[in-house]
């Protein structure tokens, strides 16, 4: 399994709604301001009642949702007041169909997905950025020579469509490489498997998932692949990446000032699960391994490891909005017809997550996070 997060399900959907003429990019819109949030229950006090929501994932049960189940299961729901179902996703659930059709309060997917979604109506808006950094890379064998995107130029190049392939086109459009007559852009499927038999010379992979099935498989000589049989391009250092997990709500739920006091709390235990997750990586993994997924706890260990490394260090504490990327994830989308015209006004909100850290005891920027060196096993067991 892994996360077509907005591949296979959201943008899949989406993209083929907005599929249609470019327009040049222009800057993103400045966040709507919100209604002052009510003031949030006491995280020491008794819950006379608990307020019922739900969230929706845009994927199945693993570590990309980690935090959640750690706040969950560490109470941390339970002690602002919460009583929350967390829903698992899958290829035919759309996150923001969901949430816009009343089935869950809070919904999890890519900004670019969000952007499609209220270009067609749907108004959603984004409450908390919690993923920095976009997962996503394009990987080659070390003996290719491709060092850098400019070397991509001729070369057979797989890629994920139906969404994926965006950070790649805007970083072939940033040199200059032309995507239709410069580079053979190859459909890759549900694994890594052109890779690994090298039928191209590069495949597209996400740090959490692909890039570990790479190192997962045995060689010829049944020894495992290693990070330094590969080149890596990073499209964070590129420039060219896009927003990834953040949660959002309606704009007619988030009216409310009752639910506006829910969303804050919702935040911040939510952040706190994923403060949790940073420290407690193998305690997160076993919240995981209790959804019951798939996938085996060596490749769930990798999986949360690299999670963890796109939200820490966080550049202004968890959840907030980096006006910069928004602008960066929005010119790339209208850019290739994601969205056909700027992204309105109110596409997010930072209140929220600024009241929600206010409450927090603890480091909600991380700067002191080391990843850990995970050592995967073939199969990932």
């Amino acid at each position: 399994m892994r996360n077509k997060l907005w591949i296979t399900s959201a943008l899949l959907v989406v993209i083929a709604l907005v599929l249609g003429a470019c327009a040049t990019p222009t800057a993103a819109p400045s966040a709507a301001p919100a209604a002052e949030p009510a003031a949030s229950t006491d995280a020491g006090a008794e819950c006379a009642t608990k307020d019922p929501v739900t969230l929706q994932l845009k994927w199945v049960a693993q570590a990309q949702f980690a935090g959640y189940y750690a706040a969950q299961g560490e109470g941390f729901y339970d002690a602002q007041c919460l009583d929350v179902t967390i829903n698992p996703g899958g290829p035919d659930i759309v996150p923001e169909q969901v949430v816009a059709g009343g089935q869950a309060d809070f919904g999890i997917n890519f900004v670019p997905s969000l952007l499609s979604a209220r270009e067609q109506g749907t108004n959603l808006i984004n409450i908390a950025q919690v993923f920095e950094r976009s997962a996503m890379r394009e990987i080659s064998w070390k003996d290719t020579g491709i060092e850098s995107p400019a070397d991509l130029a001729g070369k057979k190049v797989a890629v994920w469509f139906g969404g994926n392939e965006f950070e790649l086109l805007a970083t072939l459009a940033k040199y200059g490489i032309d995507k239709d007559t410069g580079v053979e852009l190859i459909q890759q499927p549900f694994d890594m498997n052109l890779l690994i038999e090298r039928q191209v010379d590069a495949a597209a992979a996400m740090t959490y998932n692909e890039l570990a099935q790479v190192l997962e498989t045995p060689d010829q000589n049944g020894n495992l692949y290693t990070l330094d049989q590969l080149n890596i391009i990073d499209f964070n250092e590129e420039g060219t990446a896009m927003l990834q997990d953040g949660v959002f709500v309606t704009e007619e739920w988030l009216a409310d000032a009752a639910n506006q006091d829910i969303a804050e709390r919702f935040l911040r235990a939510s952040f706190q699960g994923w403060m949790f997750c940073r420290d407690n990586v193998e305690k997160c993994v076993d919240y995981v391994l209790e959804q019951g997924p798939a996938l085996p706890r060596g490749h769930q260990t990798w999986m949360m490891n690299e999670v963890n490394k796109l939200i820490w260090p966080s550049t202004a504490g968890i959840g907030q909005m980096d006006a910069g990327l928004f602008t960066q994830t929005a010119d790339i989308a209208l850019q290739y017809g994601i969205i056909q015209n700027p992204p309105s006004e109110g596409a997010y909100v930072s209140d929220y997550a600024a009241a929600a850290l206010e409450g927090i005891e603890g480091d909600t920027m991380g700067a002191d996070y080391t990843p850990l060196e995970v050592q995967l096993t073939a199969g990932g067991q």
